[in-house]
């Protein structure tokens, strides 16, 4: 099934540079009057986007999706894993949770699975006049390449061309691309239109000798050397990003701990890039020291990363912090760790029946839910009465004495009926919310970051921020690659 409009960036290793080029050139071809998607087969990550209808993508996919003008759908990330041990993962396919699998069983339900994939990319082909597709890792993944459907064996089946590219920072980046190269079949190189040299500092005439070579080697050429673009900020796919922006004075220091199934981590982007805040993610109890505002993230699974946080003497630490005069704010399955128990009847994160006794600071009783909560909301902060949104993606519901003080009400428009969300503890020195990108609500981060004890407000937008630097990146990659280039590719 041939299908020109359809490119598909391929990358050497992880964290190549395939999330960001699929974001660049799909913002150079908007920009120059084209429609179109992004689309990846495949996803692995622990940061996901609620999508319009209610579905659970990858958080890359939604930033993609942001550079092409559009919101969110289910067909541009048809397949989500989402680990949850070193062997297993959730399996999230278009947009909904159908089951937890073993490494070795997954393999088994990839034909399966490949039918939503192309089906998925069909509808979008529809609708665009151009998709471009994001791989997962590398396709010289050998042990993978059996029942492929993220990387060449997507490719195949739909007929498109295939860029590699590589990161040069990391060094090797030759060798990367002629051992990628060589472990494709013959029918595979074959639709290689080129490689790709990602964050290149220097003269590019240094690299001609180099590029001569690989030619010679494979008969593919360089399409275009990317250079290390300066003080970018593109949401990460999955590692977490530790870049900072502080170039305020009296800054507020905040701690984000970073438990091993840490989840929907951009939610701090927001800090990091802030002015007025120096964030640390904590991985010792000691880096939360003197730290104004502790914060307790979203976890993939909540009662495994609560016992990480014990076995570390997080605990200890925590209530030092609190003795202080410190703050504590936690974020989806950081809220629950907060309350005083958290039980798991159906066996949703471990075995049926289990429970775990919280660290107590909040008084509410949380029960994993068998059906995962994925909704976009909207509604009033209590405390600023400013309009506030986020979204929710979690498999429990929260009760106790203090959801009485809440610091959200919810609208109906975006729920069955009207509700109040989150807690805060008769003290005044513990809150909690279900809401990931919360902290984006401006007029919340300022008065969170009032409550913590930092009083100067900030008019700091995240949005306005990322929207910008989408197109600085795709003014930066078009200096390096024109679009009249990329859009031969596409009707190659």
């Amino acid at each position: 099934m041939k299908n020109p409009s359809t490119l598909m960036v391929q990358g050497t290793t992880s964290d190549a540079g395939k999330s960001i080029l699929v974001a660049a050139i799909a913002r150079i071809l908007v920009k120059h009057g084209m429609r179109v998607a992004p689309f990846k087969p495949q996803n692995m990550a622990l940061n996901s986007a609620v999508t319009a209808d209610g579905g659970e993508i990858g958080r890359a996919q939604a930033v993609q999706a942001m550079a092409c003008g559009l919101a969110p759908h289910v067909d541009m990330n048809p397949v989500l894993l989402k680990p949850n041990s070193d062997k297993g993962a959730q399996v999230i396919l278009l947009g909904k949770a159908i089951g937890h699998l073993e490494a070795w069983r997954f393999n088994d339900k990839k034909a399966e699975l490949f039918e939503h994939v192309l089906a998925a990319h069909q509808r979008l082909s529809k609708q665009y006049d151009a998709i471009i597709v994001e791989g997962a890792g590398s396709p010289a993944e050998v042990n993978l390449r059996a029942g492929d459907i993220a990387n060449m064996g997507f490719a195949e089946a739909v007929d498109c061309p295939v860029v590699i590219v590589t990161d040069i920072h990391r060094g090797g980046a030759y060798a990367h691309l002629l051992g990628t190269y060589m472990c494709l079949s013959d029918s595979e190189k074959k639709r290689v239109k080129g490689f790709i040299i990602n964050q290149f500092r220097g003269d590019e005439s240094l690299l001609a000798p180099a590029n001569e070579w690989l030619y010679k080697k494979t008969g593919v050429p360089i399409l275009a050397v990317i250079p290390f673009i300066p003080n970018l900020y593109i949401e990460a796919e999955d590692a977490v990003a530790t870049a900072q922006n502080t170039t305020g004075s009296n800054n507020l220091r905040v701690a984000v701990i970073t438990y091993p199934r840490i989840s929907n981590h951009t939610d701090f982007d927001v800090l990091r890039l802030h002015p007025n805040v120096e964030l640390v993610f904590a991985k010792t109890p000691h880096d939360i020291a003197a730290c104004d505002l502790v914060i307790l993230p979203g976890s993939k699974n909540v009662q495994s990363d609560l016992a990480w946080l014990r076995q570390q003497h997080f605990e200890s630490a925590l209530e030092k912090h609190l003795r202080y005069g410190g703050k504590l704010f936690g974020i989806c399955g950081g809220y629950q760790m907060l309350g005083q128990t958290i039980s798991d009847p159906h066996g949703v994160e471990g075995d049926a029946g289990s429970s775990s006794n919280g660290l107590g600071w909040l008084a509410i009783d949380t029960q994993l839910q068998a059906h995962k909560t994925l909704r976009n909301v909207e509604g009033i902060c209590l405390t600023t009465q400013s309009d506030i949104k986020g979204y929710e993606i979690h498999a429990g519901t929260s009760q106790g004495p203090d959801c009485d003080k809440p610091l959200f009400k919810m609208r109906a428009s975006t729920l069955k009926e009207a509700q109040k969300e989150g807690a805060q503890s008769a003290d005044d020195c513990v809150k909690g919310t279900y809401l990931h990108g919360v902290l984006d609500n401006t007029d919340f981060l300022n008065d969170l970051l009032e409550w913590a004890g930092f009083s100067v407000e900030s008019d700091f937008d995240i949005a306005a921020y990322r929207n910008a630097q989408l197109d600085y990146l795709a003014e930066e990659v078009e200096r390096a690659w024109s679009v009249d280039r990329i859009t031969a590719l596409l009707n190659c």
